[in-house]
């Protein structure tokens, strides 16, 4: 599986130094808006997250989100969702006749799998996006001096960046902070 890291580090960067963002937590409801994306949070069933929806003639992209999901679970599929936006603009799938010429990505189980690479580039143009490695260098380095154990190190960056302990935990594994 051929995933891009570098180019979406990249890209996610560029997002935030594009709009100024220089600390956590990142804007991404903002951001999603300013690329010309509107976010709508709607209730959904729970296996539903979110989903890209653009109609490309118009240039218009709705990013839908499970307003029934914990508000850090709905800013990583945010991230998500900008992922494919951004990453992803030529793939389509269409559904049903009453929605031809739009393009639907899903955010759904399957993006946690690991098992696609168009979700596992968007879950990591997510992490990218919300918990850049400029920001955790930064914040880690004032956390190491603080005497708290690991785990409460982990529950106030991932208050700080508001995202899950789970997704703190993840990225800060992917970058070697913590070893398995």
């Amino acid at each position: 599986m051929l995933v891009r890291r570098k180019m979406i580090r990249e890209r996610a960067l560029e997002l935030l130094e594009r709009f100024g963002v220089e600390q956590a937590p990142v804007p991404v409801d903002d951001l999603a808006r300013r690329l010309g994306a509107k976010v709508v949070k709607q209730d959904a069933p729970d296996e539903l997250s979110g989903f890209v929806l653009r109609e490309p003639t118009k240039g218009v992209a709705i990013i839908g989100v499970n307003a029934r999901h914990h508000p850090n679970r709905r800013r990583f599929t945010v991230g998500h969702e900008l992922g494919h936006f951004l990453l992803h603009e030529g793939e389509r799938l269409h559904i049903d006749r009453q929605w031809t010429g739009y393009q639907v990505k899903l955010r759904s189980e399957q993006s946690s799998a690991g098992t696609n690479v168009d979700e596992v580039e968007a879950n990591l143009f997510a992490a990218e996006l919300l918990m850049p490695i400029s920001f955790l260098n930064t914040d880690l380095a004032k956390f190491a001096r603080l005497t708290l154990t690991t785990e409460e190190k982990i529950e106030r960056l991932a208050n700080k960046y508001e995202v899950s302990q789970q997704a703190l935990t993840v990225r800060l594994t992917s970058l070697g902070y913590i070893q398995q």
